[in-house]
């Protein structure tokens, strides 16, 4: 087996690159300019430090300190009137700035008023658990542990929520390979077989896009059909034309006849 070496982060690379399209930055307004969210953000500031506040696309986009997030959302529910989390999660920044972006978006359904709040951690930083103040945070939380490694102090009930328990790394890192890496290769091979049984059973393949065409018991062609455990070789000689062996007994599905195309000319 090979020896498995960590892919190197590409979002340097890839960021400010002209074969890549970089969408141009959306206009930020001041908060003075909208009333109902400068209350918001006045009331905010009385009780934790506010970074950063401006209006972006209609939406209030407030920073704050990641130490504050639980005091924030509470006053932002009981003294602001944002009654709903719509969502939340994070994003990898930390090949280019060492940290995390993790954020809130919620909603006032009274006044139709969205606000994001943001706050930034390092890869080594957790942040306090919400769930006491929004119950849909549960499974939310357990996906950004998942998928980031981001922990949630005080969670009731912090584990994976999408890949298995004992599963290593966090996909949506962008230094994650996106075919997986060695553990993901032989994961299912090992846990159902055994790891003596690499050599004849080999590593899975990850690229849900892949189809191999010398593989003629799981896979179908393009255009034309290999029959289950033929020689793809011999296969290719000639066109085939299969007919499916449907079961008969199935009322809800007939038998697809290849047959002359008739072209109409008007409806």
């Amino acid at each position: 087996m090979r020896e498995y070496k960590p892919q190197a982060n590409r979002q340097k690379k890839a960021a400010y690159n002209d074969r890549f399209y970089v969408s141009p930055t959306l206009p930020k307004d001041d908060v003075s300019l909208y009333p109902e969210f400068k209350a918001v953000v006045d009331e905010l500031s009385k009780n934790v430090e506010v970074i950063e506040a401006y209006i972006e696309t209609n939406q209030l986009v407030v920073y704050i300190n990641y130490m504050d997030n639980y005091k924030s959302i509470e006053i932002l529910r009981d003294n602001c009137g944002f009654d709903m989390l719509v969502e939340m999660s994070a994003l990898d920044y930390l090949e280019k700035d060492g940290e995390f972006e993790v954020f809130y978006l919620m909603l006032n359904l009274n006044k139709a008023k969205r606000l994001r709040l943001k706050m930034r951690i390092t890869q080594y930083q957790s942040v306090q658990s919400i769930y006491d103040l929004f119950k849909s945070s549960d499974w939310a939380e357990r996906e950004m542990f998942d998928m980031f490694g981001i922990v949630s102090n005080n969670h009731p009930n912090l584990k994976r929520v999408l890949l298995p328990y004992d599963w290593e790394g966090h996909p949506l890192r962008k230094s994650y390979p996106l075919q997986g890496d060695e553990f993901a290769h032989w994961y299912e091979v090992d846990k159902i077989f055994g790891k003596d049984q690499r050599d004849v059973i080999g590593p899975e393949i990850r690229d849900a896009g892949m189809v191999d065409r010398y593989d003629s018991k799981r896979f179908a062609r393009l255009g034309k059909e290999v029959a289950f455990g033929a020689d793809p070789e011999v296969e290719d000689l000639a066109q085939s034309n299969l007919v499916h062996d449907y079961n008969k007994n199935n009322i809800l599905v007939e038998d697809f006849k290849s047959e002359p195309k008739i072209l109409v000319k008007r409806r």
